[in-house]
């Protein structure tokens, strides 16, 4: 019971800073690159949402879908940086947020060709919100930081999953939490 109560007041302290998301971020380096994601809420549940799926699976799928992700999400920004417009990115990362918690909630093992195509669309369109938001500086800065945060949320996830036993109590808390991160995502959807 306590570390369900743990991992909840984690998750809820995680998005406390999601108010100074998208702000233009002034300086726009390795640490404007490096807090986007911690501080949108949308990208930090989808990022944390990632890790917790891999560590629930096996094989390859452990770290080819957060290893897939951020490279995707890589690829995102570079189509943001050769002036490549995609539709409805906001909408697309709340549907990723949907998604995610979806899966997170069924606890079942997709396959990694199913589940690595889906996480990587959504991955493209993460990225080119990041790099919206670069403002001044050089790309190679902040994609290191946006890297770098993403890979740590997917690291974030992955070991709280790994914290909790496959005991009931353990599957209720994954459930749970992935309910959450797909109504935060319906939420943001509506807004």
């Amino acid at each position: 019971m306590l570390r369900s109560r743990v991992l909840i007041a984690a998750v809820l302290s995680l998005g406390a800073g999601s108010v100074f998301a998208h702000s233009g971020h002034a300086d726009a380096g390795f640490a404007s690159g490096l807090m986007h994601p911690v501080t949108g809420l949308d990208h930090l549940l989808a990022m944390l949402a990632v890790g917790l799926y891999a560590a629930g699976q096996r094989g390859a799928a452990r770290w080819g879908l957060p290893l897939g992700f951020v490279l995707a999400m890589l690829g995102g920004s570079l189509l943001g940086m050769a002036g490549i417009a995609l539709p409805a990115v906001e909408g697309t990362i709340a549907a990723s947020v949907i998604v995610l918690g979806l899966l997170l909630s069924s606890l079942t093992s997709l396959s990694l060709a199913l589940t690595l195509p889906l996480i990587t669309i959504f991955a493209v369109f993460h990225g080119h919100a990041h790099y919206a938001e670069i403002g001044d500086a050089g790309f190679m800065r902040y994609a290191g930081g946006f890297v770098l945060a993403t890979a740590a949320l997917h690291l974030a996830g992955f070991l709280c999953a790994r914290w909790f036993p496959e005991s009931r109590t353990g599957l209720a808390v994954k459930r749970t939490v992935g309910v959450v991160v797909s109504g935060a995502g319906v939420l943001m959807l509506g807004s």
